[in-house]
């Protein structure tokens, strides 16, 4: 039994061993990535890792291999040997900086100044960065930027020297150009490129620039006084010209109203003689008809007329025949009859007169017989 507990703790006592040895692998790798972490340093594209301490190989400008103290990267990272390197960042980013002189003599001694403004940069190339590692590797922003000023003021007064202030005033661009052009090669020495340089601002003290654009402000505002009469003029004529075409296109549409008008009116004039001729003649028609009705019922009253005088005559003639036989058979015949008695005397040359009968009454509303 005692055998058993002793193989027992050797057996735990090696499982412990194992376990430690374990545990101590994974702290020693664990260390190991922390160290390694520690000492990976990466940049952005806009940075660049000078790594110093031990030599590298690089290929010159001429193609030739040579050594150096120190290695680049570009916009990446890499590990950095502890105790045996070390690392500085340079920053590729752009520099505003303000180039300002005090009054400097032209070519022809007047005195102007002159401000500008430059964009700066550590160049891109192995070449400019090695350079300004050389250079400005310790050297802060703001020392940067004084030390690129003073050598662009410097060559901005060397080329001020050199030129009239009409050219500088007239060729701004060519004489920026000309000052960058001049100031590139002691930049490059510092590992610095000039991305662009604009003069600003040029006075002097004297009124020299006054004075030189008085003739052309002269100039230009006589040819403004110019132009601008030439406008007025061309726009009363262009006004003219226009209101007279308006007049002429209102003149053509008021005769084209009138005679539309006059269109209209005739028509309606045209139309109403129509209407007034057969009004007229229907009325005509009318009253010729109404006349000829009116002679017929007149020839018919006429005949009426005549029919009743006729038929009055007949009744007339009927009641005459009837008085004469009425007056023949109470008058005439009884006196025939006394005639007859009466005797005639002899020896006498006349006939004997025959008593005066009475003559009847002619009846009332009877016509007066022609006997």
């Amino acid at each position: 039994m005692h055998h058993s507990m002793f193989a027992l703790f050797d057996n735990i006592g090696k499982f412990g061993t194992v376990v430690l040895a374990a545990v101590g692998i994974v702290f020693v790798i664990f260390l190991l990535g922390a160290i390694w972490a520690s000492r990976y340093t990466k940049v952005g594209p806009n940075q660049v890792l000078v790594v110093s301490g031990n030599k590298h190989s690089f290929v010159g400008p001429d193609g030739s291999v040579q050594s150096r103290g120190f290695r680049i990267v570009k916009g990446g990272g890499t590990f950095v040997w502890p105790v045996f390197e070390k690392v500085d960042v340079l920053s590729l980013e752009l520099l505003t900086i303000d180039v300002q002189t005090p009054e400097v003599y032209t070519s022809k001694g007047v005195p102007v100044k002159v401000d500008g403004v430059a964009q700066i940069k550590i160049k891109g190339d192995d070449v400019s960065i090695a350079t300004a590692s050389e250079q400005v590797l310790s050297k802060t922003i703001d020392e940067i930027k004084s030390v690129a000023t003073q050598t662009l003021e410097g060559h901005l007064r060397a080329i001020l020297g050199t030129m009239t202030v009409e050219d500088i005033y007239q060729n701004r661009d060519a004489f920026a150009s000309k000052v960058q052009e001049v100031a590139a090669g002691d930049m490059a020495n510092m590992g610095l490129g000039i991305v662009s340089f604009t003069i600003r601002d040029i006075r002097d003290s004297q009124g020299y620039l006054d004075a030189l654009g008085k003739p052309r402000i002269a100039q230009v505002k006589r040819d403004a006084t110019i132009a601008q009469a030439e406008a007025d003029r061309d726009s009363m004529i262009r006004s003219a010209q226009a209101t007279q075409a308006g007049q002429e296109a209102k003149f053509i549409a008021d005769t084209r109203i009138a005679e539309a008008q006059r269109d209209y009116q005739t028509n309606v004039a045209s139309y109403q003689a129509t209407v007034n001729q057969k009004k007229a003649e229907a009325d005509l028609a009318y009253d010729l008809q109404k006349f000829k009705t009116g002679q017929l019922v007149k020839a018919e009253e006429i005949q009426v007329n005549i029919i009743e005088k006729q038929k009055q005559i007949e009744l007339q003639q009927q009641e005459i025949m009837r008085k004469q036989r009425e007056l023949e058979a109470n008058v005439q015949k009884p006196s025939v009859i006394v005639l007859r008695r009466w005797p005639t005397p002899p020896n006498s040359s006349s006939k004997p007169k025959p008593p005066e009968m009475p003559r009847p009454r002619r009846p009332r509303g009877l016509p007066q017989p022609t006997w």
